[in-house]
């Protein structure tokens, strides 16, 4: 036998799964480019609209503080100048309203420049957010009061303020001192507990 035969027959059968393989690749469907363009553009889109989304949120957040820093920058500086507001008041107080309303010459001077540094003083806090609570004869709130004492009274409602301690005051949306007040007791109940109540006996009674 020749040897290039025997060799002949061994590189035969490692030639045929080659010739098998090429059918197979040649039946395995190609990509669709379009299909795959679009599913890129898709993607792409999704990206940049999650991107716009974060940065218009970014936006508003930088836009929400930096109108928080305007609002709040002055807030210490504001409580320390409450205590100047305090002392003039009570100066103001301090005057009997017959010698106030009588005064002559210079002491009715003095009272009257007094009484204009308060106001003048006020209006500059409130140039900067600063705002002065008078609540007296308002409903009890105590998101921005402070009751001291309750005072015995059946012609007001319960819970309405009757006597300022101290003045409050808010800068912007927030409470920079509550207002330190005596509240009424012992009147008739708010139009609104005073129905609600009124229901509940309804149905305790049923």
């Amino acid at each position: 036998m020749n040897p290039n035969d025997t060799e002949n027959q061994n590189a035969a059968p490692q030639a045929e799964p080659a010739n098998d393989a090429a059918p197979e690749a040649a039946s395995a469907p190609e990509a669709d480019p379009i299909a795959v363009l679009e599913a890129e553009k898709a993607d792409l889109k999704d990206k940049l609209l999650r991107l716009m989304a974060d940065m218009e949120n970014l936006r508003r957040r930088t836009e929400r503080e930096i109108a928080d820093a305007r609002t709040y920058a002055v807030a210490n500086f504001a409580r320390d100048m409450l205590n100047v507001a305090d002392n003039i008041r009570r100066a103001i107080e301090s005057v009997p309203e017959e010698a106030s309303r009588t005064a002559e010459g210079a002491f009715k001077g003095l009272i009257d420049g007094i009484d204009l540094t308060e106001r003048d003083l006020l209006k500059n806090l409130e140039r900067h957010g600063v705002k002065r609570l008078d609540p007296q004869g308002q409903k009890f709130d105590p998101n921005l009061h402070q009751a001291m004492f309750e005072i015995p009274n059946a012609e007001v409602p319960n819970g309405t303020v009757l006597q300022v301690v101290q003045s409050g005051y808010v800068i912007g949306e927030r409470v920079l001192r509550p207002a330190l007040v005596g509240v009424s007791k012992g009147g008739p109940k708010p139009a609104a507990n005073g129905a609600g109540g009124e229901t509940a006996d309804n149905s305790s009674a049923s």
